[in-house]
């Protein structure tokens, strides 16, 4: 096992989630998978964005959104902000390096350890100090680094 920890975007939980969004679906749902078997960590802001958002576009009921929070919480440790990643958000807000939210995760995934972000909405390469964001859907194939850290061959 690596000693590199990373952390999923909720986007990439919807798509694991979502049957309907083609290749993205099959990847993310690779990806979830392989990630519960390494040093991967979730957020309760991805957790909760994605119950949000799978609920309120009618792509789940809300029960089975529930559920499927839940069984991700059971096979990934969940880390949440506290007031120094606030503040830590706000200073990559003002510098504008980073919208709020994304700031959040940034800085919750930093104070957990992550060294990867897999994530659809910010830039692929970008870094934050020790977290670099790597976007699994920016190739036609999976990164290197990427399949290294979940441990799929190439």
């Amino acid at each position: 096992m690596t000693a590199e920890r990373l952390t999923l975007d909720s986007n990439l939980l919807i798509y694991a989630a979502d049957n309907t969004t083609g290749v993205r679906h099959t990847l993310a749902a690779k990806l979830v998978v392989s990630c519960a078997a390494v040093d991967c960590v979730l957020s309760i802001q991805a957790l909760s964005e994605f119950f949000h958002a799978v609920t309120r576009k009618g792509k789940l009921a809300r029960a089975i959104a529930a559920d499927q929070v839940r069984d991700w919480m059971t096979f990934f440790p969940v880390i949440a902000p506290n007031g120094a990643a606030l503040a830590a958000a706000l200073d990559l807000n003002i510098s504008n390096q980073t919208g709020f939210w994304d700031g959040v995760l940034v800085a919750t995934a930093e104070q957990a350890g992550c060294t990867m972000l897999l994530s659809e909405d910010m830039h692929d390469g970008m870094r934050f100090r020790t977290l670099r964001v790597r976007n699994p859907f920016a190739g036609a194939e999976l990164a290197e680094d990427i399949r290294a850290l979940i441990g799929l061959d190439a």
